[in-house]
């Protein structure tokens, strides 16, 4: 068999050397230029990492092992990999078995900027407020509790702003309006942790061919406050302030153009789309 390993930032070599003790497995560094090439692929790193690759990984239609190495690893939290023995522990049943594969959905956005794919949570507001200046801090910190640190002063700085959600429509109407007010975060969720295991989308599965819209009305700063801790156990769906509904596709349009990010990446401004791609890639779990 034969197998690609994807060293994000900060890792090295020596992490793959538990993954290499079968002598049967041929790895290489790098994503082969196809298919024919490899059997598997297996990324060291966290949803950044992940992010960056996933546009070259879907095309070759191979099972795909994520170690988590990174600052932010909601993604395979989502898959129920919280530790490296956890993924050692799949890549040696795939090597025996193959069985425990596992077929999702991933998120795409698109706006003027062309297609981009996700694989957790794509956000505009606050969130995309909050994950640029998670991402200045220095990575041991984003890696213990960054994104609560980045959030917390933000949420006495931003203001709301005007936003529209619209769904598609019927008949000759391209789209029809579902949310049109002022705004703090809409959250448009593939999985459903974000932010070091924050559950934005507590409701969310990553093979039902939808996504999770969570969006946070405008509310004075000691409310949203209040509101932030219950992200962590998810029960912030349940206050007044919050819209909660599940859609295959969704586009945001704003006053002026707002940041949109995705699993902690920059990706594009508004206006965009966003949408499933449903069944886009296995994973080994």
């Amino acid at each position: 068999m034969r197998a690609a390993a994807i060293l994000g930032f900060g890792c090295s070599p020596r992490q793959l050397a538990p993954f290499q003790d079968d002598p049967a497995v041929r790895w290489t560094l790098g994503l082969p230029s196809s298919r024919d090439q490899t059997d598997a692929v297996v990324i060291f790193g966290g949803d950044g990492t992940i992010h960056r690759h996933l546009s070259r990984i879907v095309p070759l239609g191979l099972p795909l092992l994520i170690v988590p190495a990174g600052s932010g690893n909601d993604f395979a939290r989502a898959l129920g990999i919280r530790t490296v023995q956890h993924s050692l522990h799949a890549w040696r049943t795939f090597c025996e078995q193959k069985d425990n594969l596992r077929t999702i959905d991933l998120g795409t956005i698109t706006s003027g900027d062309g297609s981009h794919l996700f694989c957790c949570v794509a956000g505009v507001g606050l969130d995309a407020e909050v994950s640029r200046r998670a991402n200045y801090l220095p990575r041991w910190l984003r890696a213990r509790g960054g994104y609560a640190l980045s959030l917390i002063p933000t949420l006495f700085r931003f203001a709301p702003f005007p936003m529209k959600i619209l769904e598609p429509g019927e008949g000759s109407a391209l789209w029809k309006p579902r949310i049109n007010r002022p705004t703090m975060l809409a959250a448009f969720a593939n999985s459903s942790v974000y932010g070091a295991g924050m559950k934005i989308a507590p409701e969310a599965r990553m093979d039902d061919g939808l996504l999770d819209a969570c969006v946070i009305r405008a509310l004075d700063p000691f409310r949203l406050f209040y509101l932030f801790p219950n992200v962590y156990s998810g029960r912030h769906i349940d206050f007044r302030e919050v819209e909660y509904f599940k859609a295959p596709r969704l586009r945001v349009e704003t006053e002026r153009p707002l940041d949109v990010y995705a699993d902690g990446e920059y990706v594009c401004q508004t206006p965009a789309e966003f949408s499933v791609q449903p069944k886009a890639v296995q994973v080994i779990v």
